[in-house]
């Protein structure tokens, strides 16, 4: 218990101060213009010593929790904001997670950040659409076969080009061929059942 002075019950005597930090530098390097400062915080910690605790911050909610949970919406217990989710609102306005929003105001685990109507409303969104249902044993979906007869045709339209240029190419070598060996007498021929055609 600290020393305290006839005068004063919760004064500190200096030579207890003195004492502390004369030991305290004995046994440890301080630099000449960290000695006031040790000085001033030994100083200031014997002066709290017997002083009652000081009571923990009591945080108040904006809105009684029972309240704070309505079908449309639901309310932080921070500031009191309404909305229709509460998980982006307390990350991004008040740095906290899940985890530590509850924890902060004592709250279930289950307790919910989104409002009921909300949830109701997307979860039959979802069942409409299909979301979260298996298909049934033994019956394949209809996505699959589509998708295979798609993968077909393109395999067989990326074939066909392929055919085509071959064939192309042959019969225009063909005709070069043809062209270079028989020399203008294949033009003639060409050109002669065009003329032989009634008008």
């Amino acid at each position: 218990m600290a020393e305290i002075t006839d005068r004063n019950p919760h004064e500190v005597d200096p030579h207890l101060t003195a004492r502390i930090v004369e030991s305290y530098v004995r046994h440890h390097t301080v630099g000449t213009g960290q000695v006031s400062e040790l000085i001033t915080s030994v100083h200031g910690a014997l002066s709290q010593l017997g002083w009652p605790n000081q009571p923990e911050e009591v945080l108040t909610p904006a809105v009684p929790v029972r309240q704070s949970v309505r079908h449309d919406y639901v309310v932080c217990l921070d500031c009191g904001y309404k909305g229709k989710m509460l998980l982006r609102h307390i990350t991004q306005r008040h740095g906290l997670d899940r985890s530590e929003y509850l924890k902060r105001w004592e709250l279930r685990k289950d307790h919910p950040l989104t409002a009921p109507g909300y949830s109701e409303q997307r979860s039959s969104m979802a069942k409409k659409l299909g979301l979260g249902r298996k298909a049934p044993m033994g019956i394949t979906p209809a996505t699959r076969p589509t998708a295979s007869a798609s993968a077909d045709t393109d395999m067989k339209s990326a074939a066909k080009p392929a055919r085509r240029r071959n064939t192309r190419s042959t019969s225009n070598s063909n005709v070069v061929s043809e062209t270079s060996g028989a020399g203008p007498s294949a033009k003639a021929r060409r050109s002669r059942p065009r003329a032989d055609l009634p008008s």
